[in-house]
């Protein structure tokens, strides 16, 4: 999964931990400790939500026909 979308878990790993992808810091942690912090990106705000979950449209009520005017 985050291969596919890896510009925006790197944009949202920083944004939203403080996490510089490209410092080698992934090199430092376990694939759990990933794994977390993908799984809480699907929880907040943050692009990769956006991109997997986007939000539910809801239906439009069609509006009523206007009736003209009464004379």
């Amino acid at each position: 999964m985050w291969r596919d979308h890896r510009d925006l878990v790197e944009a949202d790993l920083h944004e939203i931990y403080g996490v510089d992808t490209g410092s080698g810091v992934l090199d430092q942690r376990s694939w759990a400790w990933l794994q977390r912090r993908l799984a809480g990106l699907l929880t907040c705000e943050c692009r990769l939500q956006r991109k997997l979950k986007p939000p539910e449209k809801t239906a439009k009520t069609p509006s009523m026909p206007s009736r003209g005017r009464r004379r």
